[in-house]
């Protein structure tokens, strides 16, 4: 199967998106067979690179849909990147049309290879409007899953961000297997809060709820107050979050806003245990928490429904091979920590036009995820921290997330996270940042005290910093380099006064 043929998998009046107002899932295909003869009559053919720039809609799907039906490539682009971000993402995937909501002036930031044509949605719907029609050809015979269907780019924490290329056995084999544990049906109606840009949202949200014909709620942003209206409104049964995300509606929900949703996933980043423990006894539902990576499109493995561990990513899903391997890429035991590496079907093809990276990334058809992680003796898998975040003190591994979860566990404190910093004696040592809840001063001593009982005293951090939020991406996940930027701003600074 190919991905632009889900949206054939729902009952010709089931509701496909309650967005603005409803949609079939006739109308729905009425709808990307109308995209696809546009983009094909504006130029658009099999094996280009077209980027997709655009919030939350029915018509970033339509959109995405056609693109791919066409054998073109779609390139989700992040809406909040700057103009020069996005000016280089399209010349580094080639991109030669651009899909808008409205028009972008980034022609200074171009290099020379060519203009970009900027086709803008609302036209789309004038020559709707008008009746127009084109007809674009079926796809070649031998057009298969093999195909490249997406590129993503990785969120560039280090250096510029790679495209990870996504066929469309990728994307459709990892809904599947998603499917397969999760089990999402006809019946049910999944929010769609998370950018679809992002491969989470994405294949979770849009892709494994058309698997299923079930419908979808299309929030455009993520905004408190109106979430929890949308899913009172529409009746969600099943949502898909972010840490950040359920942190809040910890804090602000009741029992009656939440009564109706009877699946909360968490991805995109760690979900602090404290965060998880005190959902479930405020709404008596459990978050299952999973883990992924866009390299494999993206979800590796998810906590069985009926058999959830705090602070596990889950169990890998069907069709996937994880394990965790030392430095010289040999099996570990349960209980040791090493690198997590995947392999499967949903495994990407390639970083574009960049194969030392691929080789670097895909080892033996092993993709390195850079991820440290144990398994423990029930096959339950959990993530230490990030390769790259990890800090050594005196020669000792330190893992941040281990000081997160003993901080959000202290009273008050509604978010942590901890960075590694240059010490002249040690190596390294630690720094924590922590946001409190309104109105609470951060008593440093009593923490430091707290600390000393639950870990050993190289783990402490030598700095607390109170700040009134953490830097994050459009998945959650807190911006440890831009925490590390600050302190290397601090430090010039002193040594400029």
């Amino acid at each position: 199967m190919l991905v632009h043929q889900l949206i054939y998998q729902g009952k010709d009046d089931a509701v496909a998106f309650r967005d603005k107002e409803n949609v079939t899932y006739r109308q729905f295909q009425e709808m990307v067979e109308f995209y696809r003869d546009y983009l094909y009559y504006q130029g658009v053919r099999p094996g280009q690179t077209v980027g997709l720039f655009s919030r939350n809609s029915a018509e970033f799907v339509y959109s995405y849909m056609a693109i791919i039906s066409l054998g073109a490539i779609v390139v989700p682009l992040n809406f909040q990147l700057t103009l020069r971000e996005i000016a280089y993402i399209i010349n580094d995937a080639k991109i030669g049309f651009l899909i808008t909501m409205t028009l972008l002036d980034f022609s200074s930031e171009l290099d020379n290879q060519g203009e970009v044509v900027q086709l803008v949605i609302p036209d789309f719907s004038n020559e709707l409007s008008r009746g127009a029609s084109f007809k674009a050809p079926k796809l070649a015979d031998d057009f298969d899953k093999n195909h490249p269907c997406a590129i993503i780019y990785t969120s560039g924490t280090t250096g510029n961000p790679k495209g990870a290329l996504l066929t469309h056995g990728n994307l459709v084999s990892n809904a599947q297997a998603f499917e397969a544990v999760l089990n999402v049906r006809e019946s049910d109606v999944v929010l769609c809060v998370l950018p679809m840009y992002h491969c989470f949202s994405w294949t979770c949200s849009i892709l494994n709820s058309l698997l299923a014909g079930a419908s979808i709620v299309i929030m455009s942003a993520f905004m408190p107050k109106e979430t929890l209206a949308a899913i009172k409104e529409y009746a969600v049964t099943v949502m898909y979050g972010v840490p950040p995300i359920y942190n809040l509606l910890l804090r602000i929900g009741t029992n009656a806003d939440l009564a109706g949703v009877k699946l909360f996933v968490s991805g995109g980043a760690s979900l602090p245990q404290m965060v998880a423990e005190q959902f479930f006894q405020k709404f008596g539902n459990k978050i299952i928490e999973g883990y992924g990576l866009s390299e494999a499109s993206p979800v590796v493995m998810l906590n069985p429904p009926d058999k959830t561990k705090y602070c596990s990513i889950g169990k890998p899903l069907p069709g996937l091979a994880v394990k965790v391997v030392n430095q010289e890429g040999e099996m570990l035991p349960p209980g040791k920590v090493g690198e997590l590496v995947v392999k499967g079907p949903s495994v990407m093809k390639e970083y574009f036009n960049l194969p030392l990276d691929t080789a670097r990334a895909i080892s033996g058809g092993w993709l390195h995820t850079g991820d440290l992680a144990y398994q423990d003796d029930e096959g339950y898998y959990f993530i230490v921290d990030r390769l790259k975040d990890m800090i050594i003190v005196n020669g000792e591994n330190v893992y941040p997330r281990e000081i997160e979860e003993i901080l959000y566990a202290y009273p008050g404190v509604v978010e942590a996270s901890v960075v590694g910093v240059s010490d002249n004696l040690r190596g390294q040592a630690v720094c924590a940042y922590i946001v409190l809840e309104e109105g609470q001063n951060l008593d440093k001593k009593a923490l430091k005290d707290y600390l000393q009982v639950n870990l050993a005293a190289y783990k402490i951090p030598r700095d607390f910093i109170q700040v009134s939020d953490l830097p994050k991406n459009n998945t959650g996940k807190i911006l440890k380099r831009v925490l590390l930027e600050r302190i290397a701003n601090t430090d010039n600074n002193d040594e400029v006064g």
